[in-house]
């Protein structure tokens, strides 16, 4: 290799480096998108608030997308149910429940067998090795779109409980069905990204 080659091997060599070196600064920057942001929306964000069907809901390290959503509307009660497909594949049905009124609140939910002894609407229920009060129960309006497995719209029945610590109890019925029951835990506002759908 003459003495021109080695120079100029040498020059893209320190090129290569100094891009690189660059390029792990912009990543590491203060605010710059992680791989999670890279892959799902960049730094978009949608207000809970305001999530609506294909969206894509990042809660700790598990992203989720919006394939339903469920209105429900109870006096001056307004709340919203968002079912969830788990991007990571982890299994489990689960929905995010955002309440506008009377006071903001997230809370995410998972669907659990119901145990023929437990009574909805009982003043207390035992399950999954926590002791639950009841807290409130009442009937709704609900409108849906996306892939719910539900009439446009209708009625919901519910029983809400409580456990100490902010654990949550649900039982449910739409239109004739059945109850359902699920398990929730209170969600922060900083544990919930929204990312809204591409063109959105």
């Amino acid at each position: 290799m003459d003495g021109t080659s080695a120079y100029l091997a040498v020059g893209c060599l320190v090129g290569v480096v100094v891009a690189g070196y660059a390029l792990r600064r912009w990543r590491n920057r203060p605010g710059a998108p992680t791989g999670r942001q890279q892959r799902y929306g960049g730094e978009q964000r949608r207000d809970p608030r305001r999530i609506e069907v294909g969206d894509l809901v990042e809660i700790g390290d598990d992203t989720y997308s919006v394939r339903g959503s469920i209105r429900l509307v109870e006096g001056e009660w307004r709340w919203a149910e968002h079912l969830l497909d788990d991007l990571d594949e982890h299994g489990g049905r689960r929905r995010l429940s955002v309440a506008e009124s009377p006071a903001f609140e997230l809370v995410m939910w998972e669907s659990a067998p119901r145990d023929a002894s437990v009574t909805p609407g009982a003043p207390v229920v035992e399950s999954g090795g926590r002791r639950y009060s009841w807290h409130e129960s009442g009937q709704a309006r609900y409108t849906a779109s996306g892939a719910t497995e539900l009439t446009p719209s209708g009625t919901m029945r519910y029983h809400d409980y409580r456990a100490p610590g902010g654990a949550r109890l649900t039982f449910e019925a739409y239109g004739e069905a059945g109850w359902e029951m699920a398990r929730g835990e209170r969600l922060d506002s900083d544990e919930v990204t929204v990312h809204p759908q591409s063109g959105s």
